[in-house]
C-alpha cells in the first residue's frame, strides 16, 4: 500500500512550491472588459459597487459621472442674501436643487459661480476646436455630431422680460444640461458636486461633496503622529471630499485613488472655527481615530458644509453607543442559521463564496489556502485557494486579513498562508496584523474568524478556514479510507458533490479501495475525509511545514485524530453589514497603521448603506428570522477603539438568567484579581448563584470545556508548559485559590 502523501496529486502540491519570498503582483489589472464597459454605460438604476474599486480604469476610460440617457434636471427655488469681504455689497446665495434617475441634491451657487461655470465652458469649447491636439479628438468627434449651441447666461430676451433672475438662470443650467458636451464637462461637474462615488446605488443617497483642502495629520493612533509635530509641521492638500450617511471619505480626484475614509461613530462630531482648528474658515471633523480639518473659502461655506455633514450624519445608528456598549444596534428580522461543527457549515460557505459578485472579506486567526470545503474531495473545485482565485479572476475583489503570530510561539505560518493567496491574482489582497514589535503588541491576538460576502452575508463564529476544523456530529478518530464508514456523512451533506444532473460524483460503496492509489496524480475516487495536514492531533504534534499541506503531519496508522467541535452562525441584511464594517474598521486601521500596505494596491474599503441591505441577491439555505446584534471585542492596538460588547452580553446574560446558564468553551479562564485576569464572567456567576441561595431557588450552571488546551506536550513526562499554564489558570478559576468560583461560594455560604 502507498504512504498517504504518494496518494495525493503533486499538481497540488507544486502550487504552493514556488517561491514565496516575493510579491508576484504589485499593481492590479487596469483594464475594463467589453461587457463590464457596456454595464457601466447602460446602467440606468445607478452604477453598481464594484465601481468603486475600479475608480482608475473609470477615468481612464473615460466613462461619465453622470449616467448616459438619464436625464438630469434642476430648479432653482430659493435665495439667500450674504455679505461679502467688503461688507458693503450684499450678494445672492441661490439654492439649486437637482435630480438625476432617483438621487436627489442639493447646492448653493453664487451668481459669480454661474459667470464661471459659463467663462470654463466657453474655454473648453474654444480650445477643442481650435487647438489640434490628439487628446480632443474624441470630443471634437462629439461636438460636430452635435447641432444644439450653448445657451445664454443672460436668457432670451423674452425671459429676461417675464421672468426673474432666479428663473433664467433655472432654464440657462436646465438647457446646458441638455446638451451632451456641456453636462460631462469637469467644470459643470464640479459645479453640480458630482463625483464618480455620487451615483452608487449601494453607498446610499447621493450626499455632499466639493473640492476642499484638506491638512496633513490629526491621526488620534499611537505611533502615527511625533509628539506635537502636527500642530506645526503640516501641509495642505487639494482633495475631493464625500459624505455619505454612514462615512466621509477624501480622494485625490486627478487619480482617483481613495486617500482616506472615517467611518461616523460615538466620537463624531463637527466642529467650526480657529478655535478648533488654527485656521481661518476651518472644520474640524473627529471621530475615534482622526480629527479631519478641512479649509473653506468663506464663513459661509464653512457652515454649510457643518450644517449638511451633520444632517446626513444625523441618520446613521453607529453615533450612538448600542445596547452592550456595542456599536452596532440590534437587527430586527434578519435572516439567520447557525451550525454545530464545521461540515454544514464550510458547506453553505463555499456555496455562498460561489455567489460573491464584488467584494470577499476574510479574517481569520488562522487560514489554510489548502483547506477543502466540502469533502470527500474528487476534486480541486472546493478548495479554498481555488474558490478565491475563480473569483478574483471574475473581477471579484478579495480582501484577508489574518493575525500575524508571533514565530517563535505559534507555527499557523501566517506568511505562507499570504503568499499562497497573494501569488495567484492580484485582486486577492492579503495583510498581517499586528507587528508585535512596533505596536507592542505580544500577548494579545486576532482571534476572530469571519467571512463577509458582498456585505450582504457574513458568516461568524469559532471556526477558522484552517486544517482540523472540519468535523461532523461523528467525531471520526480515524481515517484511513478502508471502508464505506470512513465517508459517511451528516444530515447536513450528501456524499460527493452532485453536478446538473443531481448525479452524486463521489466514490460509491462498490469502488475498489485503492482506487485513489491508482491515479496518484489526481483525487479522483478519493474516500479520505482529511488529507495530508488536516488529519492532525495538536497534543501529539503542532503543525510544522505547512508550505507542504499535502504531507501527513502525523502517521494516521498509529495516532488519532483530534476532533473539532465549534459553533458558527450565518448573517444577512443588515446584521452582514455590520459585520462588513467591523472588518472596513480593521482593513483601514491595518492599512494606515502599516507602512508597506500605504501604497494604492491595498484599497481602502467603504462600508455599503444599511437602506440597500435588505436586498438580498442569495439567502442560505435553511435560514430563519431573527433578531440578531453584532458584538466584538477591539482594543486601540487592533481597531483604533475600545469595545468589549461580548464581554457585557455575557455577564447581561447571566445575571438574568432565571433557572441555568451552559457554557462551552475552549477555555474558562475568569474571576477577575485587578492584576492578572479582568473579566468578571466568573465573578458574575458567583453573584447569581448567591443571589439563587439567598432567594432559596433552584439554579444549575453548567461548563464543558476540552479536558486539554489545544497545545502540543505530554504533561505526564512533563512537558506541555502552554497545556500546564492553561490548566493552572482554569484551576484557578473554578476552585483553587481564593479567587475561584467554588471557594468565593463557600466562603460566602459558609460551607467546605
Amino acid at each position: 500500500m502507498a504512504s498517504p502523501v504518494e496518494v495525493i496529486e503533486p499538481q497540488a502540491q507544486s502550487s504552493t512550491a514556488q517561491n514565496l519570498g516575493t510579491r508576484r503582483f504589485s499593481h492590479d489589472i487596469l483594464s475594463l472588459s467589453p461587457d463590464e464597459l457596456d454595464g457601466l454605460m447602460s446602467s440606468s438604476e445607478g452604477r453598481p459597487f464594484l465601481v468603486v474599486h475600479r475608480l482608475p480604469e473609470v477615468k481612464e476610460a473615460g466613462i461619465p459621472y453622470l449616467m448616459p440617457g438619464i436625464p438630469i434636471t434642476c430648479k432653482v427655488d430659493n435665495t439667500e442674501k450674504y455679505t461679502t469681504r467688503s461688507k458693503v455689497h450684499v450678494g445672492t446665495l441661490y439654492t439649486v436643487r437637482l435630480t438625476h434617475g432617483h438621487f436627489h441634491w442639493t447646492v448653493k451657487r453664487k451668481y459669480k459661480q454661474f459667470q464661471e461655470l459659463h467663462r470654463d465652458l466657453y474655454k473648453h469649447r474654444m480650445m477643442i476646436q481650435l487647438l489640434p491636439l490628439g487628446r480632443f479628438a474624441k470630443e471634437r468627434q462629439q461636438m460636430r455630431a452635435m447641432s444644439e449651441e450653448m445657451p445664454s447666461l443672460h436668457g432670451t430676451e423674452r425671459t429676461r422680460r417675464t421672468s426673474s433672475k432666479m428663473k433664467y438662470l433655472e432654464e440657462y443650467l436646465n438647457g446646458l444640461l441638455e446638451n451632451r458636451f456641456c453636462r460631462n464637462d469637469n467644470s459643470m461637474l464640479e459645479f453640480l458636486s458630482v463625483g464618480a462615488l455620487s451615483f452608487i446605488t449601494d453607498l446610499g443617497p447621493k450626499g455632499l461633496e466639493g473640492p476642499i483642502s484638506k491638512r496633513s495629520g490629526g491621526h488620534r493612533i499611537q505611533g502615527l503622529n511625533c509628539i506635537g509635530h502636527h500642530q506645526f509641521c503640516f501641509r495642505w492638500s487639494r482633495r475631493w471630499l464625500v459624505v455619505k450617511d454612514s462615512f466621509l471619505m477624501y480622494m485625490n480626484r486627478d487619480n482617483c485613488y481613495i486617500n482616506f475614509v472615517l467611518l461616523f461613530d460615538p466620537e463624531f462630531q463637527v466642529k467650526v472655527g480657529r478655535a478648533y482648528t488654527d485656521t481661518r474658515y476651518g472644520v474640524c471633523i473627529e471621530n475615534f481615530n482622526r480629527n479631519l480639518i478641512i479649509k473653506c473659502s468663506s464663513y459661509r461655506q464653512a457652515h454649510w458644509w457643518s450644517h449638511e455633514i451633520n444632517r446626513l450624519a444625523g441618520s446613521s445608528d453607529f453615533l450612538k453607543v448600542q445596547r452592550f456598549e456595542g456599536f452596532a444596534p440590534p437587527r430586527e428580522g434578519s435572516l439567520t442559521k447557525w451550525y454545530v461543527n464545521g461540515s454544514g457549515y464550510f458547506a453553505d460557505l463555499a456555496d455562498a463564496l460561489e455567489q460573491a459578485k464584488e467584494e470577499i472579506f476574510i479574517t481569520d486567526w488562522w487560514l489554510s489556502p489548502e483547506v477543502f470545503l466540502k469533502r470527500p474531495a474528487t476534486d480541486n473545485y472546493w478548495r479554498l485557494d481555488k474558490i478565491l482565485k475563480r473569483k478574483a479572476e471574475q473581477g471579484v475583489k478579495v480582501c484577508v486579513l489574518l493575525y500575524k503570530e508571533v514565530e517563535l510561539a505559534l507555527g499557523i505560518n501566517s506568511e505562507h498562508s499570504k503568499r499562497t493567496l497573494m501569488n495567484m491574482h492580484p485582486n486577492i489582497k492579503v495583510m498581517r496584523h499586528p507587528d508585535h514589535v512596533s505596536s507592542v503588541v505580544f500577548l494579545w491576538a486576532h482571534h476572530e474568524k469571519m467571512v463577509a460576502i458582498d456585505q450582504t452575508v457574513a458568516f461568524v463564529g469559532g471556526l477558522d478556514l484552517a486544517f482540523g476544523r472540519w468535523d461532523d456530529s461523528n467525531y471520526r478518530l480515524t481515517d484511513l479510507g478502508l471502508t464505506e464508514m470512513s465517508i459517511g456523512v451528516t444530515e447536513e451533506e450528501p456524499k460527493g458533490n452532485a453536478g446538473d444532473n443531481d448525479e452524486v460524483d463521489g466514490p460509491q460503496p462498490s469502488e475498489p479501495d485503492d482506487q485513489a492509489e491508482q491515479v496518484p496524480d489526481s483525487l479522483i475516487g478519493n474516500i479520505k475525509l482529511w488529507l495530508g495536514k488536516d488529519y492532525s492531533n495538536f497534543i501529539k504534534k503542532d503543525w510544522v511545514q505547512l508550505d507542504k499541506p499535502f504531507e501527513d503531519n502525523i502517521d494516521r496508522t498509529e495516532i488519532p485524530r483530534m476532533p473539532w467541535r465549534d459553533l458558527s452562525a450565518v448573517m444577512h441584511g443588515r446584521a452582514a453589514r455590520d459585520v462588513a464594517r467591523h472588518f472596513i474598521q480593521r482593513w483601514n486601521f491595518t492599512k494606515i497603521f502599516k507602512n508597506k500596505y500605504k501604497d494604492n494596491f491595498y484599497p481602502y474599503l467603504l462600508p455599503k448603506a444599511q437602506c440597500t441591505a435588505d436586498s438580498l441577491s442569495f439567502t442560505v439555505p435553511g435560514s430563519k428570522k431573527a433578531r440578531v446584534q453584532v458584538l466584538r471585542s477591539v482594543d486601540r492596538w487592533s481597531t483604533g477603539i475600545c469595545e468589549n460588547s461580548i464581554l457585557n452580553a455575557y455577564i447581561h446574560t447571566i445575571e438574568n438568567s432565571e433557572h441555568y446558564i451552559y457554557i462551552e468553551n475552549q477555555f474558562f479562564i475568569s474571576c477577575a484579581d485587578g492584576k492578572t485576569i479582568h473579566n468578571g464572567i466568573g465573578d458574575a456567576i458567583v453573584n447569581r448563584i448567591l443571589r439563587a441561595h439567598r432567594e432559596q431557588k433552584k439554579y444549575r450552571v453548567f461548563v464543558v470545556i476540552p479536558l486539554f488546551p489545544g497545545f502540543e506536550g505530554d504533561i505526564r513526562a512533563g512537558g506541555g508548559n502552554a497545556i500546564q499554564a492553561i490548566l493552572h489558570f482554569t484551576y484557578r478559576t473554578i476552585c483553587r485559590g481564593e479567587h475561584s468560583i467554588l471557594s468565593r461560594l463557600s466562603e460566602a455560604t459558609g460551607t467546605s
